[in-house]
């Protein structure tokens, strides 16, 4: 079995389905943001977190230990988390594509050329350049309302006040930065050229397959 990829290409495969894992994983784990609410951890990730407050008997407040995501899109706590899930999704996504692509050309003959490696190659780019817009954007909702109670009340815009960022949160940063920065530049040297035999079989097969179809077409 003969695979489309030269072995700079298979370590780029296999790196590229590291970091779309790495990236993906950290993407739905709600490790992003460390902080504590009535003496108990909370932590978030853009459209999770673990630990909230409901109201008890006699309308105290007391605290859930159990993770799970917001009910609704409009339930998460801030238009800037909101657009950083859509948009970090949006490149893990992309990246999950372009390493089952690279997986499948470890496997199969002439799936991956030259181009279409550095195609792909720019696809990672686009996808890690969202993932890196939406760690970015991920700063900007720590001033709503349910991020300062957990926060000791003094968090805001890049200030964490009482929190700290979590080990997801740097996992799908590196996932990204990484996308971009090292398989991207593997990809271009990923496919194999096209041999010229090759070339020439494939387009005698199909000039004579068109040819065949035009006689067929043309008898009465």
């Amino acid at each position: 079995m003969r695979s489309s990829l030269t072995l700079v290409g298979t370590l780029w495969a296999f790196l590229s389905l590291v970091t779309a894992l790495a990236s993906s994983t950290s993407y739905f784990l709600p490790y992003w943001l460390f902080g504590s609410q009535l003496g108990k951890p909370v932590s978030f990730s853009t459209f999770r977190r673990c630990n909230y407050p409901v109201r008890g008997e006699g309308h105290s407040l007391i605290m859930v230990e159990e993770c799970g995501r917001y009910a609704s899109f409009s339930a998460i706590p801030s238009l800037a988390w909101q657009m950083c899930t859509v948009v970090t999704g949006a490149g893990c996504a992309l990246l999950l594509l372009v390493a089952l692509a690279a997986v499948l050309g470890c496997c199969m003959e002439e799936l991956i050329s030259r181009m279409m490696g550095r195609c792909m190659g720019a696809a990672q780019f686009v996808g890690g350049l969202l993932i890196s817009s939406g760690c970015a954007l991920y700063p900007l909702g720590w001033n709503s309302p349910e991020i300062m109670q957990t926060c000791g009340n003094v968090s805001n815009q890049f200030q964490l006040g009482t929190c700290r960022l979590g080990w997801a949160y740097y996992c799908a940063g590196g996932g990204a930065a990484a996308a971009m920065l090292i398989c991207t530049w593997l990809s271009c040297f990923a496919g194999r050229n096209p041999k010229p035999v090759m070339l020439v079989e494939s387009i005698m097969r199909n000039t004579n397959s068109y040819a065949m179809e035009l006689d067929h077409c043309l008898k009465p």
